[in-house]
């Protein structure tokens, strides 16, 4: 995961940062009750939306708690837990595994290797857990390795791996949510995939590494095109998320999807703007001044 899933802060009630952040702080509580202080490196806000949303979709009570910990070790901090905190600990944990699996047999990191070795014992029991969850995580991820390998350019087919992983994930138990659901994963993990990409073109470029945007870069209306296919992803993603009954949160889940996804859009934007103005150089399509002031409300509209 990626961390792109997170709220726009300005935006929000302050009961419902509260909320978020309390839920936030029980899924890392969650991941260290099960899988100890090494459990916690794999938190990541992406899930805490999973927990969000199942939570409302599915009306589930939250249990709460105070406690302290080491980034808070002064003031006891308020936790919200239920059966969808371990839930998504015990996802974090599975995928973190494979991509380290990943990073170890490709890559030979040694991260992948003490990564490896810390996770596999509660990898293997997770996998009996949940196994169509870990096939298709599996499956997704060496696909994926083999597009990057045979340096596809073709977006959404590289895209679409991260999409079909995150949907699965977002399927807790098959019922008649189950496409809504799904529709809303494989959208939004699309995005997460595509703006990964564009937040790391520059670095990829220079360094020589693969990323499925290096062909559409090359065209004049890159930053259009990537603006429209973002777009295009959460328009999907949103209006799915639409359809579910979903009550209690939604404020915090349509700040989420609305607006919190683009914040790193727009600080990219922001960014690229002041180095091209510091230069004196023009401003790229996509650019303009609209694009970088609206916030999240622009994009998804």
């Amino acid at each position: 995961m990626f961390g792109y899933v997170t709220i726009c802060e300005p935006e929000l009630k302050v009961k419902d940062f509260k909320a978020y952040k309390a839920c936030y702080c029980g899924l890392c509580k969650s991941l260290k009750e099960h899988y100890g202080s090494i459990g916690q490196l794999t938190l990541t806000y992406d899930m805490t939306f999973v927990i969000l949303l199942l939570t409302s979709l599915y009306e589930t009570e939250m249990r709460q708690s105070m406690h302290r910990c080491k980034v808070h070790p002064v003031k006891k901090q308020v936790m919200l837990q239920n059966e969808f905190s371990e839930y998504a600990a015990d996802m974090n944990i599975l995928l973190s595994y494979y991509h380290l699996k990943d990073d170890w047999q490709d890559e030979k990191k040694l991260s992948g290797l003490l990564g490896c070795a810390a996770f596999r014992k509660k990898a293997q029991k997770l996998a009996e857990k949940y196994p169509r969850q870990s096939r298709v995580i599996r499956r997704e991820l060496k696909l994926l390795e083999q597009y990057e390998k045979e340096d596809r350019q073709e977006i959404d087919l590289t895209a679409g791996c991260t999409g079909r992983l995150m949907e699965e994930l977002l399927v807790y138990r098959k019922d008649m949510w189950e496409e809504p659901l799904r529709k809303i994963g494989f959208f939004l993990g699309k995005f997460i995939y595509i703006m990964d990409a564009y937040e790391d073109l520059e670095k990829d470029l220079k360094d020589g590494n693969y990323n499925p945007l290096k062909a559409l870069h090359e065209q004049p209306d890159y930053e259009e095109r990537c603006a429209q296919i973002l777009n295009m992803m959460m328009a999907e993603c949103s209006a799915a998320f639409e359809r579910l009954p979903c009550l209690k949160g939604a404020d915090i889940l349509r700040n989420i999807l609305y607006a919190g996804v683009w914040n790193r859009y727009n600080k990219i934007q922001k960014e690229r703007k002041r180095d091209m103005k510091e230069k004196g150089l023009p401003k790229e399509n996509g650019l303009s001044e609209e694009n970088v002031s609206d916030g999240g409300a622009h994009h998804a509209s």
